[in-house]
């Protein structure tokens, strides 16, 4: 079966579009995180809520700016460092690779966060559907980001030219453009949400059939005795936390 490859043109469109109709509460949302980010912990909670708002945007639904400091945020704490950590290490060891694997492997597990928090899986099973899912389509999310970015440089740009003023209009500039950005990658990871949850159902139905072959029978056949150790690490973490 074809994979199914995402629009870059329409997703822009329909990030932009969707921007500029929840344009102030979108932007607030944004100046709340660059104003909090540098605050210890409650920037974890923070950026968590920050990934959740972006889920939210995936499914149309209405911004509310003050959610990035909901306390349910810190629940996904464990989990989240976990995950993080798994990134960091598995990039750091592509970019031994001259430094093109890790740039791909970003690519690859850059929605896992997302799929963390949202299909309620497991880090490693996030970091396995993020893979999934962005398969065929590594080329399209990069000149989506690129695209992006040199709209925003050619803006900060030409405002940057302007004399006087012309260094604010740039940081506004960005600001703002940044908060379009952040709709944009909301639309696109309805676009992989909507893969994942395919993915997710084919497994689940699998499930249902059980296992053939020499394991047939036995329920303890294919159990992922590695992400059952990760979750207890995460529910250690949780409660200590």
């Amino acid at each position: 079966m074809a994979t199914e490859k995402l629009d870059i043109m329409q997703t822009i469109k329909d990030g932009v579009q969707y921007g500029l109709k929840n344009f102030f509460p979108l932007l607030l949302m944004v100046l709340l995180y660059v104003v909090t980010v540098w605050i210890p912990y409650l920037n974890v909670g923070t950026t968590i809520g920050f990934y959740k708002a972006i889920i939210g945007i995936g499914r149309g639904e209405t911004i509310d700016p003050t959610a990035i400091f909901a306390k349910e945020n810190f629940a996904n704490i464990g989990g989240f460092f976990l995950l993080t950590g798994f990134i960091a290490v598995g990039t750091i060891a592509a970019a031994c690779f001259m430094l093109l694997p890790a740039y791909v492997i970003g690519i690859a597990w850059g929605f896992a966060i997302y799929f963390y928090l949202d299909k309620k899986v497991s880090p490693l099973k996030s970091l396995q559907l993020s893979y999934d899912t962005t398969f065929g389509n590594k080329w399209r999310i990069f000149f989506t980001e690129l695209i992006c970015v040199l709209l925003i440089c050619v803006v900060c740009v030409i405002l940057g030219a302007i004399p006087e003023v012309g260094g604010v209009l740039a940081v506004i500039a960005s600001i703002v453009c940044s908060a379009i950005v952040v709709a944009i990658e909301g639309v696109m990871y309805d676009f992989f949400s909507k893969k994942a949850d395919t993915i997710l159902a084919e497994k689940r139905e699998r499930c249902h059939r059980g296992p053939s072959g020499p394991d047939a029978g036995n329920p303890d056949a294919g159990e992922p005795v590695i992400e059952a150790e990760v979750d207890e690490v995460i529910d250690f973490v949780r409660t200590e936390a």
